[in-house]
């Protein structure tokens, strides 16, 4: 899910898709897997998302929602989302059920990886947040020059370590990626995630050519960003979404 671009959605028309297969990551984490009605492959970059069209009794809501899948993936797409105290519309999106119709706009977002970097790159996301990272590492990881890749990625358990398997199993067929999980308490993530970025990036040496792509909730991403600009590396070469 993303935070921005909300303002956009209305300016193009409504798709429709069909809820093909549900998967839950956890009891409070859920997939959806979505084709369109037309049977049309949807066309985006790693790193977009879909508006999501959602009537509620009393108004009807738009809600952004990143694409976890690849864009070369044909068929369905999927869409990942978490549940969120009080929160209406993904409660709506939690009722789906297999053959329901979802309408949506889009895709959306200029956090995205169109053209893979031709230098080391620095993966950096917390929870739900690794929807946007995962096409990115797959389109990298597919490449005809696949760059050295280093993703860290936390969760308050091992259940909400979303595709962990795929990771672990991506970490030890390519060498040029590593996979770092860190299990941390909420209120204590962004304090591990800036501890390892500083440890790793900015302490370790003094290259500062590599590209980051990082992805979370509140505050916590902003501080990563600010980090990694104010150690060295150039501006242009922190893309960050903060959720």
């Amino acid at each position: 899910m993303s935070g921005s671009g909300q303002s956009a959605a209305g300016a193009r028309s409504k798709l429709v898709a069909r809820a093909e297969r549900i998967h839950d990551h956890a009891p409070d984490t859920r997939s959806l897997f979505l084709s369109l009605a037309d049977r049309k492959h949807l066309r985006f970059a790693p790193g977009q998302f879909i508006s999501i069209t959602i009537p509620l009794d009393d108004e009807v809501r738009s809600r952004p929602y990143t694409i976890a899948s690849s864009p070369e993936d044909r068929g369905s797409f999927e869409v990942c989302f978490n549940q969120v105290p009080g929160g209406r519309g993904v409660a709506w999106l939690f009722e789906r059920r297999v053959n329901d119709t979802i309408e949506f706009a889009g895709p959306f977002g200029s956090f995205t990886m169109e053209q893979v970097p031709q230098v080391e790159i620095g993966l950096i996301a917390e929870g739900t947040a690794i929807a946007p990272i995962r096409p990115m590492l797959t389109r990298a990881l597919a490449s005809s020059s696949i760059p050295k890749m280093h993703l860290i990625y936390a969760a308050p358990d091992r259940q909400h370590l979303l595709y962990r398997a795929e990771l672990d199993d991506y970490a030890r067929a390519q060498p040029s990626f590593t996979f770092e999980p860190v299990i941390a308490a909420a209120d204590a993530v962004y304090d591990r995630l800036l501890e390892l970025a500083r440890q790793r990036w900015i302490h370790a040496d003094t290259d500062r050519t590599r590209q980051f792509y990082v992805c979370g909730v509140g505050k916590g991403v902003i501080a990563l960003r600010d980090l990694l600009r104010g150690s060295g590396y150039e501006r242009r070469a922190v893309h960050y979404e903060q959720w």
